[in-house]
C-alpha cells in the first residue's frame, strides 16, 4: 500500500471534509502496517434507476479507495428506501413498493459497475438485517437517539417550524442508515454533504456497539447542466451515464463556464495538478473556455464509452450545431439535445398588472446573484426574452408558460407559470 500521506493526498482530492481526520488518518496508517483493507462503506437507495454524474462523484472516490487497496460496501438500502430520505424535502415522499425497488436495485448496480471494481466490491441489502429485526431491538436501537436531535436536522426543522406533518418513521430513517454501519463493521463511510447527520448517527451506534466509530468522508454536491441546483433528473438538468455519447457531448457543452473546473475536478480522471493548470490558463485568458469544455466533453465520454466514440460526439455536435447557426437560442439547445431548465414563476413574484420584474427573472434563475448583478447584465446587452434583446432594467414581462429567457450564450432557462 501507498504511505498515509500519499493515500491522504489522492483521498482529500475532491472530497469536501473528513471526520474526524486524525481518526481516518490513525485507520490509514493501521491498515498499512498490518496489511488489512479498510471497509469503506456506500449506502444508496434505489429510489430510482439511473445515475447521472452527479452519483458519479461518489462512486468515482470509492474507486480511488479500491485502487489504493481497500474494499468498498456497496449497501443496496431496499429497506431504507421503504421509508424514503427525508434530507431536503419539504413533504413526507412517497412509499415506493418492494417490486419498484428491486428493479430499481439491478439497474442501480449494473451502472454502477461501470465505476466500481466488482472483484473489491462487498454487494449487500439492508434487508438482510432490517426484516428479520425483533422489535425489542429496534427500541434498544432507537432509545440512542432523542427527538430534540432529531430536530437539529435542518429540514426536519424547517417542516416542524412551517407546522408541515413529519411522519415518525422519517425520524428512523438516519437511525436505520447509522445501524447499517453497526452491521457492516465499516471502518469508514462515504456520501454527500447531505448524509452528513446521518452517516454521524453511525458512529453513535458503534460506539454503543462497542465498535470502533467509523470515520466520514463528505462529498460535494454536483451541480446540474443549468450550474446552478444539484443534478437531477427532476429539475431536467441530468447527464445520465448511459446516455448515448452525442447526448452527452451537447448537454456538457451547455453547462456555464463557470463549473467547468468543478466538473473537471469531481468528474473526469485528470489530477490535481492538471486541473489546476487548467484553471490557471482559464483565470488568465491563455486558454478558451470553448476548447477547455470540449475537452471536459470528451475526457468524461471516454469513461463511461471510449475515446472514439468522443471524436465522434464531437463531430455529431458540430454538424448539428451547423445546421442551427440562425435558429433561436431555444431551438439551438433542443438542437444539440440539451435540457432547458425552468423558471417558476409564482404568484408573488406578479406585479398588479400581471407582469414580472426582468431582474426578478434573472436572479430567481441563477443568471444573477444580486438585482445590481442583473442590471450589469441588462446595461450589457447580454439579457434577451424570447429572443429579444432586454434594455431595459426596469421593464416588466407577461410570462407564459414556454417563454425563453437568456443571459449570454449559454445560460437559458424557460418559464413556467
Amino acid at each position: 500500500m501507498k504511505s498515509v500521506e500519499e493515500q491522504l493526498y489522492i483521498i482529500e482530492d475532491g472530497a469536501e471534509e473528513i471526520v474526524p481526520l486524525d481518526e481516518f488518518k490513525a485507520k490509514l496508517a493501521r491498515a498499512i502496517k498490518t496489511n488489512t483493507p479498510l471497509k469503506i462503506k456506500y449506502g444508496v437507495d434505489p429510489t430510482a434507476p439511473d445515475l447521472h454524474l452527479g452519483h458519479a462523484v461518489t462512486l468515482r472516490k470509492l474507486r480511488q479507495f479500491q485502487e489504493l487497496g481497500h474494499t468498498v460496501q456497496l449497501l443496496i438500502g431496499d429497506y431504507t428506501a421503504r421509508v424514503g430520505d427525508p434530507t431536503e424535502r419539504s413533504s413526507t415522499r412517497p412509499q415506493l413498493s418492494p417490486e419498484v425497488i428491486d428493479e430499481n436495485a439491478k439497474t442501480y448496480t449494473s451502472q454502477a459497475f461501470r465505476i466500481l471494481d466488482r472483484d473489491k466490491t462487498i454487494l449487500d441489502y439492508n434487508g438482510r438485517w432490517f426484516a428479520t429485526m425483533p422489535f425489542d431491538r429496534v427500541l434498544k436501537v432507537c432509545a440512542q437517539f432523542t427527538v430534540a436531535r432529531m430536530l437539529e436536522r435542518d429540514d426536519f426543522t424547517k417542516r416542524f417550524t412551517a407546522q408541515v406533518p413529519i411522519s415518525l418513521h422519517e425520524f428512523l430513517y438516519p437511525v436505520m442508515q447509522g445501524y447499517d454501519s453497526v452491521e457492516l463493521e465499516s471502518d469508514v463511510e462515504i456520501g454527500g454533504t447531505d448524509q452528513k447527520f446521518n452517516m454521524l448517527a453511525g458512529r453513535d451506534l458503534q460506539r454503543w456497539a462497542e465498535q470502533e466509530p467509523q470515520a466520514v468522508i463528505t462529498m460535494p454536491i454536483l451541480e446540474g447542466t443549468d450550474g446552478v441546483v444539484r443534478m437531477s433528473k427532476s429539475k431536467g438538468n441530468y447527464i445520465g451515464l448511459t446516455e448515448a455519447p452525442d447526448e452527452q457531448f451537447g448537454k456538457l457543452m451547455s453547462i456555464p463556464d463557470n463549473v467547468m473546473v468543478r466538473y473537471y475536478r469531481l468528474c473526469t480522471d485528470l489530477s490535481r495538478d492538471e486541473v489546476d493548470a487548467l484553471e490557471k490558463g482559464l483565470a488568465d485568458g491563455s486558454l478558451h473556455p470553448n476548447v477547455i469544455k470540449r475537452r471536459l466533453a470528451k475526457e468524461i465520454i471516454a469513461l463511461y464509452h471510449s475515446p472514439d466514440a468522443a471524436e465522434e460526439a464531437e463531430g455529431i455536435f458540430d454538424a448539428k450545431f451547423k445546421k442551427v447557426e440562425g435558429a433561436t437560442a431555444a431551438e439551438r439547445l433542443a438542437a444539440i439535445g440539451a435540457d432547458i431548465p425552468e423558471i417558476e414563476v409564482t404568484a408573488d413574484m406578479l406585479a398588479d398588472g400581471g407582469g414580472v420584474w426582468i431582474v426578478k427573472l434573472l436572479t430567481t434563475a441563477g443568471f444573477a446573484k444580486s438585482n445590481g448583478e442583473a442590471r450589469r447584465l441588462i446595461e450589457g446587452g447580454a439579457v434577451k426574452y424570447n429572443d429579444e434583446q432586454i434594455t431595459d432594467a426596469n421593464l416588466e414581462v407577461s410570462p407564459k408558460n414556454g417563454d425563453i429567457l437568456q443571459a449570454g450564450k449559454r445560460r437559458i432557462a424557460k418559464v413556467s407559470v
